[in-house]
């Protein structure tokens, strides 16, 4: 059995809503025919009618809409972590290869319908665009590991600073990050 933090579902949820807007607008319908489960399941496990956390729908919640996990790994128990990893991947190789999006495929990645989510920064509430990118991205053949042995000290300690924040503080960083990233780019900044 997977355990999962106490506060897990209502952060999983949200992420769920903002790959099912990144996806092309998703309603709980069409996820749950993607899903081949019934509409009633999925909206009493979107709309938190349901008690527990059945780690069979997450894990194909996040294989269907091809989630990356280090969105939602936190919110697992340590010890639950390798088990629900296989999950997973037990569900992404169930999907035809069409329809899930994973992090990990070789294929390159569709381009995605632009959304925008409103983020608050700093009491300011600022409108932030995601799904842009019309660049077919592909997976290099360099592993994670041999990208992190190429950090400097000085990007392994933010690295480290980096994972040790939590969820929210976590995702405020990447949303700043994609900004001034964004504007680089616009304004064509070399550095």
């Amino acid at each position: 059995m997977i355990r999962f933090t106490p506060d897990f579902l209502e952060n999983f949820l949200a992420v769920v809503r903002k790959y099912m807007q990144l996806r092309g607008g998703l309603t709980q319908k069409d996820l749950s025919e993607m899903m081949n489960v019934g509409i009633s399941t999925m909206s009493r496990f979107l709309n938190l009618k349901t008690s527990n956390v059945d780690e069979q729908l997450v894990a194909n919640i996040i294989a269907t809409l091809g989630i990356p996990l280090h969105e939602i790994i936190d919110g697992v128990e340590e010890e639950s972590t390798e088990t629900f990893k296989r999950l997973v991947q037990f569900y992404k190789d169930q999907k035809p290869s069409d329809q899930h999006t994973g992090e990990t495929e070789a294929r390159p990645q569709p381009d995605m319908k632009k959304t925008t989510a409103t983020i608050n920064v700093g009491g300011k509430k600022q409108q932030m665009p995601f799904g842009e990118s019309t660049v077919t991205q592909t997976r290099t053949d360099i592993s994670m590991r041999e990208k992190l042995e190429t950090l400097s000290n000085r990007q392994r300690a933010y690295l480290n600073d980096f994972l040790n924040l939590d969820g929210n503080d976590r995702d405020m960083i990447v949303d700043l990050g994609d900004v001034i990233i964004r504007y680089v780019r616009q304004r064509d900044v070399k550095f």
